[in-house]
Formats: C-alpha cells, sequence, structure tokens
C-alpha cells in the first residue's frame, strides 16, 4: 500500500493506493497517526487506487474515524468505486462515515 498526501485549505487529502488487509492497515492507521500527532484533524481519505479492502482495513478505518471525532476533526471518504464500493455497502459504512463521489466534492463539504 502506498500513500499520496496533499494538503488543502480545508482538509488533508490521503490517497491510499494498493490494498488496505491485516498487512497494510496498521500503516494506514501509524500514517494517521503521525498527521494527527502533528495537529491535522481534517482528513479527506481517497480510495480511488484503492482496489481492496478487508475487514481490517475497515477496523483501521473505523479507529482511526474515532480518533479523528475526538479531536473535533472530520474524516470524508471519496472516489469509492468497484469492489471496495461493495464491501462498503455490505458492510454499513456508507452510514458511518460521509461520502463523496469525488475529492473536489468532499474539499467543498469539508469547507463548509
Amino acid at each position: 500500500m502506498e500513500f499520496q498526501i496533499q494538503k488543502e485549505t480545508a482538509a488533508t487529502v490521503v490517497a491510499v493506493i494498493g490494498r488496505m488487509d491485516a498487512v497494510t492497515a496498521p500503516e494506514y492507521e501509524k500514517k494517521l497517526a503521525g498527521m494527527m500527532d502533528e495537529g491535522e484533524k481534517n482528513f479527506i481519505i481517497d480510495f480511488g487506487k484503492l482496489d481492496y479492502i478487508s475487514s481490517a482495513g475497515l477496523r483501521a478505518l473505523l479507529m482511526t474515524g474515532k480518533r479523528v471525532k475526538s479531536l473535533g476533526g472530520l474524516m470524508l471518504l471519496a472516489n469509492i468505486g468497484g469492489a471496495v464500493k461493495d464491501v462498503f455497502a455490505i458492510s454499513g459504512f456508507g452510514t458511518i462515515f460521509p461520502m463523496h463521489d469525488t475529492v473536489q466534492s468532499a474539499l467543498g463539504a469539508a469547507e463548509e
């Protein structure tokens, strides 16, 4: 799994590339925890290049989302498609996190 980080005015965009599973999910948690430790609290997670997410990946999202919320921040999800979208629909994660079709749409929501 790889990350591309882009700081915008309203939020930090974190593009997750590859697979988020039991092996890589801790890397995601560590990456976001480090950014939160540095004062970041608003995130847009871009799943446009995420090929697969397992239950461990869903857990990592939930844990980081809870920490973001405890900091008074927000975590929005964007560009969810394919098999990842199916997993989100089946698991009900679409009701837990605000989901947007594009990063631009999520940035607009973060600015409100």
